[in-house]
Order: structure tokens, then sequence, then C-alpha cells
């Protein structure tokens, strides 16, 4: 079988990256199978064979040893090679979509693991988790799971989001919250639950709890899970649910009352003078709200939060300050825009009303990108950005990518592309790649949009918000004093709805914005007028 030419491409110019997927891969894999000469591209740090008709792991993949993001989701691979638990500088593995039907324990070989997806798939029995010192997600998703992978004494100090969606897990085991102490995000919706524990409550980090679509017994606490938020729910788990020790007494609500009181609804003189202070407003009837289409954004991208900061007071030198931690948080909290993007428009030339945030094929997409002069296609953008890239990457005879053309391997082969649209239909926003020219941010801006989206979680673009709003605090960027020693920022609330109206999400929520490790920042949730 000759060498295919993507592998006779990326060995000829040491490429660190290789994707083979789709219809006409799945065609060459049936015709003459896969071309293995691919495992003999050691250099490799991401190897994506997705949507084909793989069905086995070849057990050559064990010479990639410096495989960092392995990706074989959608094929039909019906065993896990336990050759991959080898690959010790394995960071992401992604084999959703797949007929696994089970997962062997020497996952847990692999301690530099940070991402595992194995939903959608067929996996009836899950290993003991042990000692993953850096893994931050799991979804093992509609599966079918009987019960919740066992965590007791296990070693997961950074997990943030479990995904069990669509099991049939009858039971939570009492230790999960001993386990997971820095969940934020626990998916257990459409499973078999009747009961939950009241360690649940103990979770001081979570965030979004999803419990719809099990058969709770408690007809109460059913009613809360479909109608309230999380914070509801875990109040009422705190009072009503039993915990396997009751010697603690019950303080939860008395507590709640007093931090309601004391943090809802302060004076305005109430406000610290000696410490950082984040005014959040409610969302009111004229503020813009961002409508989603999740059929069409929900393959490609499906989660984005958005929030308004109000009174910005821009130097040029707090200007490029800006753009610069924009630029770090990309690299470490959006994990190279893999895990969120981040995106800031100047609200002063949105046009008025209602965003939409959408996905179109990329030869319909039209903008004006940042830093461009003319308008074009997504389709045009990605092939110009190519083209730089490749140019580039010959000029500097290196396999180094800079700026925006890094990030291209995150719509290569995607049907259609995510996009925000204004109220004229107007692109005002290309994730991950690019903004529009004409909401760009500038040293004059005293309005800005925020917009966070991610194709991994709502988790995700909470984490990358709550941080990019607390280092805008840090940076001074709404003082009308240069020189005072603490800052303050005004934020107002913004809603996600589906095209009926109906609410998806508010950011900041109540339970958004929580700095626990900054004793020196405030947060007052103002009342709505």
């Amino acid at each position: 079988m000759s060498v295919w030419p993507e592998v006779t491409t990326a060995k000829s110019e040491n490429r660190h990256e290789i994707k083979l997927a789709g219809a006409s891969i799945s065609k060459r894999i049936t015709e003459d199978g896969l071309d293995k000469s691919v495992f003999q591209l050691t250099s490799l740090n991401l190897l994506n064979i997705s949507d084909t008709c793989l069905t086995a792991i070849p057990d050559e993949i064990k010479r990639l040893v410096n495989l960092q993001s392995l990706l074989l989701f959608g094929n039909k691979i019906e065993v896990f090679n336990e050759n991959i638990t080898y690959l010790s500088k394995l960071k992401v593995l992604d084999l959703s979509r797949n007929q696994l039907k089970s997962i062997p324990e020497s996952i847990n070989n692999m301690k530099d693991l940070s991402s595992i997806n194995f939903s959608s798939n067929l996996i009836d029995s899950f290993p003991k988790l042990g000692d993953l010192p850096n893994l931050i997600s799991v979804d093992v998703s509609n599966n079918k799971l009987t019960r919740f992978p066992d965590v007791d004494e296990a070693n997961l100090p950074h997990l943030t989001d479990f995904k069990v969606k669509g099991n049939a897990i009858e039971s939570l085991p009492n230790c999960v919250s001993r386990s997971l102490p820095s969940l934020k995000n626990f998916d257990i919706g459409d499973n078999q639950l009747k009961t939950v524990p009241g360690e649940l409550a103990s979770m001081t980090k979570l965030k979004e709890l999803n419990l719809k679509g099990n058969k709770l017994a408690d007809k109460r606490l059913m009613k809360l899970v479909d109608q309230c938020r999380t914070k509801q729910v875990v109040d009422y788990i705190r009072e009503h649910c039993p915990k396997s020790d009751q010697s603690q007494p019950v303080t939860g609500k008395g507590k709640g009352k007093k931090g309601k009181k004391q943090d809802d609804q302060p004076p305005e003189e109430a406000v610290c003078d000696l410490c950082h202070s984040m005014r959040i407003l409610h969302v009111e009837d004229d503020v813009v709200k961002v409508k989603i289409l999740e059929s069409e954004v929900g393959p490609v991208r499906p989660y984005i939060l958005c929030c308004i900061v109000n009174e910005l007071n821009f130097t040029e030198a707090l200007f490029r300050k800006f753009i610069q931690m924009q630029t770090k948080l990309h690299d470490t909290v959006c994990d190279k825009r893999n895990v969120a993007t981040i995106a800031t428009h100047d609200m002063n030339k949105i046009a008025p009303g209602d965003l939409v945030y959408t996905a179109k094929i990329p030869s319909q997409l039209k903008l004006t990108p940042l830093s461009r002069l003319r308008p074009c296609s997504g389709e045009q953008l990605f092939q110009q950005l190519t083209a730089e890239a490749d140019a580039l990457r010959k000029e500097k005879k290196r396999n180094v990518y800079s700026g925006i053309h890094k990030y291209l391997y995150l719509l290569e082969g995607k049907p259609k592309y995510p996009c925000l649209q204004d109220a004229s239909g107007k692109v005002i926003s290309f994730p991950p790649i690019t903004n529009s020219e004409d909401t760009k941010m500038s040293h004059e801006s005293k309005r800005m949009l925020v917009e966070v989206t991610s194709q991994t979680s709502i988790g995700a673009c909470k984490t990358a918000m709550n941080k990019f709003l607390q280092e805008t605090l840090l940076l001074g960027l709404g003082d009308t004093d240069p020189d005072q020693g603490y800052h303050s920022l005004t934020v107002q609330q913004v809603q996600v709805v589906d095209p009926e109206g109906n609410l998806k999400s508010v950011y900041p929520s109540r339970t958004d914005c929580v700095y626990e490790n900054s004793s020196n920042i405030k947060v007052y949730r103002m009342p709505k007028k």
C-alpha cells in the first residue's frame, strides 16, 4: 500500500499535527486499511482520525511517544487498545461516538491526562479512578453505565467537569463530595436516580448541577430541579436530603439569609474603600439578549455566555495591558482556545437590538476580520490564513504558527462555522478565530460586550469569564481616579435565550464571580430596579 499524501506531507514538513477525517479517509480505510506509516511520525503531538469507518486502533499507536492530543471520535472502534496507555505525555483523549464497551484500569497510568471524553459509546463498566492529578474534565455521557464511576479514595484534585448524563445510574455514592473537591460542573441528568445524598451540598465549589430527567422520589426536589437554579437545588439538598453522617447540624438556611442581606442589597455607601469592588447589575428589559440557535451551533460550538462591562476608563497604556491580558488568558485558562475563546466588542459600535448566536456554511459567513480592510467569507479567510501560515512556516523554516494561524485546526473540516450576529444581521464574531473590525475595541471605548464561547461546556465559559472579569477589575479599567489604591468595575448581566425567548442562562448569575481566594475583592449584586 502506498503512503498516504497527508503522511508524506507531514513527514517532509516535520509537522506536529495530522488530521485524517471524513468520507474520503473512510473510503481508503475500507479499501486498504489505515496507512500505518502514520505511526512512524514520532514527533506528532496531535493525531486526529475522526468520522471514519475505523474499527480498531493499531498497536503501533504506542510509537507516538510525544503525542499530547489523540482525537478518535466518530469512528466504529469497539475495543480500547491498552497501548494507548503507554502514551505518557497524552493530555487530551477523545474517543466519543464509537462502539466501546469498557475502559481498562490502566488508564490510571496516564498521569498527564487533563481531558477524557468517552461519551456516546456502549460502555457498561468503568474502571476505578485512582491517581490522576492533572485531570480536569471527564465525559462518559450517553453510555450504558448502571453504577457511578468508582472515585472512592481517588486523587482528582483538579477535576472540575464531570458528565455522566444519559446513562442508567441508580445511585450516587456519598464519597463524591470528598473525592471530587474541585468539582464545579456536575451533569448527571437523564439517569435512574431516586434519591440524592445530602453530602452533595458539601461540594463548596459546585456551580452547575444537572439532575433533570431522573426519577427522584422527592417530588418537591423534582420540581426544583426542573424549575430552579443550582443554588436553590443545593440549598434544598442541604436541608432535606439525608447524609450518611448526621452528626453535623444543618445551618445552611440561616447562612444563606445572612449572605443575601449582606451581599445582595448593600446601601451604596457600604461599598468598601479597602478592597476592590465589582458591582453586578440585575438584567433589565432593555438590556440586549443573545438568542442561541442550538440546532445550528450544537454540532460545532454549542456554548456561549455574554455580559456587558460599563463605565470603562482606558488610557493608551492600560489598553495595551488589556490586550496583553486577553492573549495571556487565551494561552492559560482557555488552553490556547481549545477550551474556550474570549471576544470583546465596543458596545457602542453594535447595532441596537438582540444578538443571534448561530452557525453558517463557510461560504455564507461574511465579516471584516480584525486588522483587515475588506470583508470576506469564512471560507476565504480560512484559505487566506492557511496560505499565510504555510508561507510563514517556509520563511522561518520551522513548524511554528503565530497569532491566529495556530488556531486554524480548531475549525478544520467543520461543515459550518459559528458566528455572533447583531440585530442587523452583521457578523461581529467568528469564534474561535477572530472578531469583526467593525466592533473593534480601542482606548476610547466606554462600554464593552464580552463574549465567551466553548465547544467543551458552559462551565468552561464561566471559568474563562470569571477570570477575565477578575483581571479586568484588577487592571483598573473601571476607575475614574487612576491613582486610587483599589479598583472598581460595573458589570451588567446578559441573558442567553432560545428563539422562543425561554431563558437558557444568565451571566453573571448568583453563583458566578465568587472569588474565594481573593479576600480583597468584594462583589455586590444590585437588586432589580
